[in-house]
C-alpha cells in the first residue's frame, strides 16, 4: 500500500492520517493474515506500545480494523476495507490453526445474518472455526484439544 492509498483509507475512515496511524496501517495491510498487537510491536519499533494500542481502539472504533478473538486471550487485527464506515461489508470467516496457532482469514466465506430477538441491537458478529491448517495437515500435526 502506498502512502497515497493509505492517506485515503484513512480519511475515508474519518481518521487524520499521522505519520504514526500511516505506519501503523501499512504494518496492518503488509501482513499475511490477522496479528497480534505483540506481533506488530516487533514489527514497529518506532511507536511505543501505548500508542500502538490507542491508535488500534482507533482504528476499531471508525472500522477501519477489525478484531479477531481467536480463543487465546488475545486480539489479532486486520484492515477493513470497507467502503461504509458504518457496516463492515467485507467482513469474514477466519481458521485459528491449534497447532500452529495461526489465524487464516477465509474471504469466500461471509458471515451468515441473524435474525436477532426484539430489543437485542447488533453490533457486530465474528465467525473462528478451529482446527489444523493445510500444512499441519500435511506434516501429520493433530490438534490439540
Amino acid at each position: 500500500m502506498n502512502q497515497q492509498e493509505t492517506i485515503a483509507l484513512l480519511q475515508q475512515h474519518d481518521i487524520k492520517p499521522t505519520a504514526n496511524r500511516m505506519v501503523i496501517v501499512k504494518a496492518l495491510s503488509a501482513a499475511t493474515g490477522p496479528v497480534t498487537m505483540k506481533e506488530l510491536e516487533y514489527q514497529i519499533l518506532s511507536i511505543d506500545k501505548s500508542g500502538i494500542f490507542r491508535t488500534l481502539q482507533l482504528f476499531r472504533d471508525h472500522h477501519l480494523v477489525h478484531v479477531i478473538d481467536d480463543g487465546s486471550g488475545s486480539q489479532r487485527f486486520e484492515l477493513c476495507y470497507s467502503e461504509d464506515t458504518d457496516t463492515d461489508e467485507d467482513e469474514h470467516a477466519h481458521f485459528y490453526c491449534e497447532h500452529c496457532h495461526r489465524v487464516f482469514c477465509l474471504p469466500d466465506i461471509p458471515i451468515p445474518t441473524v435474525d436477532l430477538p426484539e430489543g437485542y441491537v447488533f453490533r457486530d458478529a465474528s465467525l473462528l472455526i478451529r482446527g489444523l491448517c493445510p500444512s499441519c495437515q500435511k506434516k501429520g500435526k493433530h490438534a490439540v484439544r
